[in-house]
């Protein structure tokens, strides 16, 4: 690529700051000029801004008005496939560009020399004196496992003064040390060697590795069974992109997942790789990126953010787990990074690895049209055996109306726990109980500012808004009737069913894993580092618990309410269901142990309960593919969510309305508008939300036409609207 052109003193130069404006400023090229892509602070009114350079300036303004740039920031300027990838990945999603410069930009002290500084670990022994605020600061370092942190940082993160910190280095219980900015970070050896693969993992490396050294760009479906050794496979293809030099980025879906994979990197490379997420500190993060710019870290492994960071030379990006549904960005700019990870790739020239056990129905239609290549690994690594997997039919199962663990499960769990092993209840719903209604009057309990139910989290003592993140004490008087204890639960909740197992199996060690559960991402990792030590007998667990962890002791997985996703009218109901299902049952038996998944439900003739029991993924998936086709629905057609807000209900059916009703640069490339309506959550933190929605031929030119069509409304500044481009939910 062709080095960035130089813009010498005076000469007009565009700036995008990330401010919320819709076009560049110009200013003038500081004294000794500036690079194109430079990082630059300049005046904006009576304030100092930061932007980058993007370009020659318009030289439409009076140059006499025009101000200079105040200064070059210390670091490498943003290279031209990043000014690419930013400006497409816009014209997408629709958003504005300062947004997206935002989220390349999300390094602290950017702009800072390098130079030494103070940095803090953990030190030796125990305090003098013991104290509720020294407690705290000696949690944090343990807690983040080492990492340094600035002496703000760390006073900061644990919620004390900095004389605290200093007093506990006084002690030698925390350590001062002087550190240089920046340092680049530790070698990988890709030459090292990893662990022997079976022959369809030898097979598969040997492709993948080619593909990297074609140095052309490519997307590759890499499809195996849970336990079949996929992350060996394109841990080899990571090999390969270290060994030509290049630079490879690792996308987890969920943090904990990060403190199990980081180990088999080190085993595989000799050296830890860089973490971008947001369990790591500001310190560590700063070095990332600017590490990652300077070629000074060469495997990263991060969240869907890690694709904005700015790679000297991006040779691979694997997305793991890449059927999840975190990789989509729900707020703000609202992206995919399973897609963007693919035009990121295809603008560098870098391979990209979707890996999955049950791929998304977009992957899946890109391999059956040859846009992607697919590889398959359909045994599980070494000895490992698939589970047996089985339902439960719950209409002949007799129990309790207060109960949901069936007796044909009870005896299966305690089969387990008589081997020695682990069993793990599944149960799709976070809390203790997802409504809590007056018996007296019947009223449920709803947050003031959503309208949502408030669900009961009684580990926590408090009722909790899963929308807005709402709390409060939980009442003994009702708030319609003001009847005394007559609140009741309805439905069970993570923590009720735990509640229920340790009734039914009193001597059994229990570890609930649950989102809500943990005050940080950290604490979370600890958790389930405990239990894959076998620190637990039986796990009680929510979606999180499905996301590629791997637990040796585990041969049983129990699933409470196999039935829930099939429930209401999103369009992905059927595939998430037979995904999460089949996770789930893929943490059974993943050693040596032979494992078995028993689903209860109400239905075991459903076409989706009976395609996860006898494994027939492809059926599934044409049958799925079919149904998407003849509704023309995605991945077979376009849609867009179009979400308005506002304190006034009136304001946003009006609004709704006249979009509604001034349909015709959609009407041109063949779109239909659906709505006004309210959404599914019709009030979220006291603003009402009107939806509209617009479904589009697959080959439709849908943004520009959005873009034609939301431009044709003034909105009163009361009002938000946002454009959701290929909505992956619908509340």
């Amino acid at each position: 690529m062709s080095p960035p052109s130089f813009h010498d003193a005076g000469d007009l130069v565009a700036v995008l700051t990330i401010q919320p404006l819709d076009r560049t400023l110009d200013y003038k090229a500081p004294e000794g000029g500036c690079f194109a892509g430079a990082f630059v602070e300049v005046p904006l009114g009576p304030r100092k801004v930061m932007g980058v350079i993007w370009g020659p300036g318009q030289g439409d303004f009076d140059r006499a008005r025009i101000r200079s740039v105040i200064r070059v920031l210390d670091a490498v300027p943003m290279r031209q496939e990043m000014q690419e990838f930013l400006t497409r990945a816009a014209d997408y999603t629709l958003t504005l560009m300062p947004a997206m410069l935002r989220l390349a930009t999300r390094s602290p002290g950017l702009g800072d020399p390098p130079s030494m500084r103070k940095i803090y670990r953990r030190g030796e022994g125990s305090p003098d004196r013991d104290t509720q605020a020294r407690r705290r600061v000696l949690e944090v370092l343990g807690e983040y496992g080492g990492l340094a942190f600035t002496l703000g940082e760390l006073a900061q993160t644990a919620g004390v003064s900095t004389s605290v910190v200093k007093g506990l280095v006084k002690q030698g219980v925390v350590r001062e040390e002087d550190s240089p900015r920046d340092l680049p970070y530790p070698h990988l050896d890709p030459a090292l060697g990893g662990v022997t693969l079976a022959a369809d993992q030898a097979e598969a490396a040997a492709t993948l590795r080619a593909g990297i050294r074609s140095l052309d760009y490519g997307t590759t479906l890499l499809k195996g069974v849970t336990g079949s050794g996929k992350t060996e496979v394109y841990l080899e293809a990571v090999a390969e992109c270290l060994a030509q030099g290049r630079q490879a980025l690792v996308l987890l879906p969920e943090i904990a997942l990060t403190a199990e994979f980081l180990k088999r990197v080190e085993a595989r490379f000799g050296a830890m790789p860089t973490e971008w997420h947001s369990g790591v500190t500001m310190t560590e993060r700063r070095r990332a990126w600017r590490m990652v710019a300077e070629g000074g870290a060469q495997l990263i492994v991060g969240a869907r953010s890690a694709l904005f960071l700015p790679f000297r030379d991006l040779g691979l990006i694997v997305v793991d787990e890449e059927h999840d549904t975190s990789y989509k960005q729900e707020d703000g700019v609202m992206y995919n990074a399973r897609d963007m990870a693919v035009l990121r790739a295809s603008i560098c020239s870098a391979r990209v690895v979707l890996a999955s056990a049950t791929p998304c129905l977009e992957s899946w239609a890109n391999v059956e049209t040859g846009k992607y290549a697919r590889l398959e690994l359909t045994s599980r690594f070494g000895d490992a055996e698939l589970p047996e997997m089985r339902a439960i039919d719950m209409r002949s199962e007799i129990l309790p109306s207060n109960r949901w663990i069936s007796p044909t499960l009870q005896r299966a769990v305690e089969q387990r726990l008589e081997a020695g092993e682990q069993a793990l209840i599944f149960l799709n719903r976070r809390g203790y109980a997802p409504v809590t209604v007056c018996r007296a009057c019947g009223h449920q309990i709803g947050c003031d500012h959503c309208d949502a139910r408030m669900v009961e989290h009684r580990f926590l003592k408090r009722l909790v808004c899963h929308q807005c993140g709402e709390t409060r004490p939980m009442p003994t008087i009702c708030p319609s009737c003001e009847a005394e204890d007559r609140l009741a639960p309805v439905g069970p909740g993570v923590e009720r069913m735990a509640e229920e197992t340790q009734a039914l199996f009193p001597e059994a060690r229990l570890a609930v894993l649950s989102s809500d559960l943990f005050g940080s991402a950290r604490a979370l990792k600890a958790q389930i580092e405990a239990i894959a030590a076998g620190g637990a007998d039986i796990v009680i667990g929510t979606q999180l618990v499905a996301k590629g962890h791997n637990f040796p002791l585990l041969t049983l997985v129990g699933v409470i309410d196999a039935d829930l996703g099939l429930q209401g009218s999103d369009l992905r109901a059927a595939e998430r269901t037979f995904q999460l299902m089949r996770q789930v049952a893929g943490r059974a038996g993943r050693a040596e142990r032979r494992g078995q998944a028993l689903l209860q439900t109400h239905q075991p003739e459903h076409p989706v309960i009976r395609a996860i029991l006898s494994g027939d993924e492809e059926g599934f998936w044409r049958a799925e593919a079919q149904e998407r086709r003849e509704a023309g629905v995605p991945p077979y057609g376009r849609m867009a969510g179009i979400v308005l807000s506002s304190p006034d209900v009136q304001e946003v059916f009006d609004i709704g309305g006249v979009l509604a009703r001034n349909d015709m640069p959609l009407r041109q490339i063949g779109a239909q508008v659906y709505g006004p309506a309210p959404a599914p959550i019709a009030r979220i933190r006291g603003r009402h939300r009107v939806r509209l929605l617009v479904k589009a031929p697959k080959t439709a030119p849908l943004q520009p036409a959005l873009a034609r069509w939301v431009a044709q409304v003034k909105l009163p500044a009361s009002l938000r609207l946002s454009v959701d481009i290929d909505p992956q939910s619908f509340y």
